[in-house]
C-alpha cells in the first residue's frame, strides 16, 4: 500500500521500489480493495524479497518492522513505520491502515520536497 501510494502521490517524481523481508506469495485482496476506494489500482503489484541492491540504490528507506532483518547501510536516511499487519484483517481495519500510511507518505513527500 505504501508503495502504491507513494507513486501515486508523488505523479512520478520519486522513483519507488518496494520489498520484503519475507513477502507472501501474493498481495492481500483486502489491500487491494482499499486502495482501489481511492482510486489505485496494486493489483498486478507481486511481492519481492529485499535486495541489498534495492537498498544500496535508494536515498530514503522506510521500513515497517523489519528489525534486524533488514541490513543497515550507512548514510542512507531511515524510517521505521510502526504500523498494524494488514493480513487477515477485515475492510475497516485496512483502511485505518491505509490511511495512517497515506498520512506518513504525505509527511515524507513533504520533507522530501522542502529538502530539494
Amino acid at each position: 500500500m505504501a508503495a502504491g501510494l507513494l507513486q501515486h502521490l508523488s505523479e512520478g517524481r520519486v522513483e519507488v521500489l518496494s520489498a520484503g523481508s519475507a513477502p507472501k506469495a501474493s498481495i492481500n485482496p483486502v489491500a487491494v480493495e482499499a486502495m482501489l476506494e481511492l482510486g489505485i489500482d496494486i493489483s498486478s503489484n507481486s511481492p519481492k524479497i529485499l535486495e541489498d541492491s534495492a537498498v544500496q540504490a535508494s536515498d530514503v528507506v522506510i521500513t515497517m518492522g523489519c528489525g534486524d532483518t533488514c541490513k543497515y547501510y550507512p548514510g542512507k536516511r531511515y524510517e521505521d513505520w510502526q504500523l498494524d499487519d494488514p493480513a487477515g484483517q477485515g475492510i475497516d481495519a485496512v483502511r485505518a491502515i491505509r490511511d495512517d500510511i497515506k498520512s506518513r507518505v504525505m509527511n515524507l513527500l513533504n520533507d522530501l520536497e522542502t529538502k530539494v
